[in-house]
């Protein structure tokens, strides 16, 4: 029997008019997605309109993604970005450096060996949404730590259903912010962000939250207790931390 990402799939409907949302942000409704089932196999494409439909969504719809997190060598501080008011999901949201998906409209990003695809998109998106050149963020040094699937509503019209890849970096980054995607921008290091957790004027990200919540801190006190000769943090020395063999299903 076929499972519910299958199913959806053969069935999924896009029908929402995107004129009242930016017209920048809609554009990018347009690209496809990589569709998946649960165990991450790759079943096809989509936009990301139909992707992101809680109608679609309610039926299994599953697509690829990835959330990347970079950490500054010399403290180890984690870089956030604040989503612009002008995102059609989650916006004005605090969460982690990036997170977006690796897209069926490019070769380099549908190869799975290595996890290279989502690799170069995320040093795709970086450059996009941060302007971070993609020349500091080679895509040999992200460290793939492991992939969750779970599903998020933004309201009641649009959402997230992923199997999302964790990718760490460490690298001292130029940032020259996209302000359509991002508002705000910051460095925090493990308290400076559980103070932020815990100021109820901040809301984040659902994906964030619970890679915080189950991994990123105790991943993060690993980092920073890896440090090289030279006291710097090293994202390749958590090779091995996790098993990244499984997709993990979140709840």
């Amino acid at each position: 029997m076929a499972s519910p990402a299958v199913l959806a799939a053969r069935t999924a409907l896009a029908n929402i008019d995107l004129s009242g949302y930016d017209p920048e942000q809609s554009k990018l409704m347009d690209e496809r997605c990589i569709l998946v089932d649960e165990q991450d196999n790759a079943l096809g494409a989509m936009d990301k309109k139909t992707c992101h439909l809680m109608e679609n969504i309610k039926k299994g719809l599953l697509h690829r993604a990835f959330s990347a997190f970079i950490f500054r060598p010399s403290d180890g501080k984690l870089l956030l970005q604040k989503r612009a008011s002008e995102k059609i999901t989650f916006p004005d949201m605090w969460t982690n450096t990036c997170c977006s998906h690796p897209l069926d409209d490019f070769e380099e990003e549908k190869i799975e060996a290595d996890q290279l695809g989502v690799r170069n998109a995320a040093s795709r998106k970086l450059e996009h949404e941060l302007g971070i050149p993609k020349s500091q963020t080679p895509v040999d040094q992200f460290q793939y730590l492991t992939r969750i699937h779970y599903l998020a509503p933004s309201n009641g019209l649009w959402g997230e259903h992923e199997v999302d890849y964790i990718l760490f970096l460490t690298a001292n980054v130029d940032v020259t912010p996209n302000l359509n995607e991002i508002s705000d921008y910051k460095y925090v290091d493990k308290a400076e962000l559980q103070a932020m957790f815990d100021d109820p004027a901040n809301s984040f990200t659902p994906w964030f939250k619970l890679i915080a919540r189950d991994f990123l801190f105790g991943w993060w006190d690993e980092l920073l207790e890896r440090k090289d000769s030279q006291g710097k943090v090293f994202a390749k020395s958590l090779a091995g931390v996790a098993d990244g063999s499984k997709v993990i299903k979140m709840n």
